[in-house]
């Protein structure tokens, strides 16, 4: 059988699958200390290591594509960011990417915050861990990332579980700042970091290195769990780095040696891409549909 169709029986089995406490808040902590260290000043687990994961280097290429999969000619860049789902059940993008450039980083996107009514795995969800509504996104609701202990664990587990049995190298779990948002539940920034710190250490069981997907104001916190971030509208609401936010900012990140990845949706590259050059990301002109548009800062 050929690599592309094991990846496929693999995938589809796991859509199959898919169908069917708190923490004391940090203190302020060095984003150079080592991850033992930050553990216990959070009072988080440890982060677990993931040895011979995949990570991206500092300057990497990369298409960020959700609202439908690459089509031929790629664009010939080092990452592609796609939908996990999505990628599953088509079941030969992942190796189509892979097969004209073998080092390529696939990440696989989910959400992990929210509740998405159109996904194969709705049915799966408590009504109880379901919050308000997001009003840019008809069908999306929050979740009650505290019950991660429970079944609703069991279903973001499933979901790395297909990511890898896709044959993806990384996970991007989105929507993790629940707490700062109107989630509908009396979420504190102690819930999100357990919240997140117990999926990257998941993904990192399975093999899969793992993105930070906004939650800026917990980079100093999460920096030892995740191996590289991704970050929507930064340069917009001025709050990229450490200058502008005194105390946490994605230059932390690529002082730890961690790659950035970075969009504006209505600034004009113009208006950021010196300033993200600069800074060492990897930042992207896209559109809100998050299609094949992009227009990359540093020209790959």
């Amino acid at each position: 059988m050929s690599t592309a169709a094991l990846i496929s029986t693999a995938a589809l089995a796991v859509l199959a699958i898919l169908a069917a406490p708190s923490v004391p808040a940090a203190a302020s902590t060095s984003a150079s200390a080592p991850p033992a260290a930050v553990a216990a000043a959070t009072g988080l687990p440890e982060p677990v290591p993931c040895d011979g994961c995949w990570r991206p280097a500092l300057r990497t290429s990369w298409q960020w594509q959700l609202s439908s999969l690459p089509a031929k000619p790629y664009p010939n860049v080092q990452m592609f960011d796609i939908d996990g789902f999505d990628a599953a059940a088509d079941g030969d993008i992942v190796a189509s990417l892979r097969a004209g450039r073998p080092h390529r980083g696939l990440v696989c996107y989910i959400s992990a915050g929210t509740f998405e009514d159109w996904r194969p795995d709705a049915g799966r969800f408590p009504e109880e861990v379901l919050g308000s509504p997001l009003e840019e996104w008809e069908g999306e609701r929050w979740l009650d990332i505290r019950a991660y202990t429970g079944t609703l664990g069991e279903i973001m587990k499933a979901r790395l579980d297909m990511c890898k049995a896709a044959g993806f190298d990384a996970v991007e779990p989105d929507n993790v700042d629940a707490y700062s948002n109107d989630s509908g539940f009396p979420l504190k920034a102690a819930d999100q970091l357990a919240y997140n710190a117990w999926l990257a250490n998941e993904a990192h069981e399975r093999g899969l290195s793992v993105a930070l997907k906004n939650d800026v104001e917990q980079i100093p916190q999460l920096l030892p769990y995740f191996d590289f971030a991704v970050n929507e509208e930064c340069w917009q609401y001025e709050e990229c780095i450490t200058a502008q936010n005194g105390g946490h900012g994605y230059d932390q990140f690529v002082r730890a040696g961690k790659a950035v990845f970075q969009v504006e949706y209505n600034l004009k590259p113009s208006a950021f891409c010196a300033r993200s050059n600069a800074q060492n990301f990897n930042s992207l002109k896209k559109k809100y549909e998050l299609g094949a548009y992009r227009v990359a800062c540093r020209g790959a």
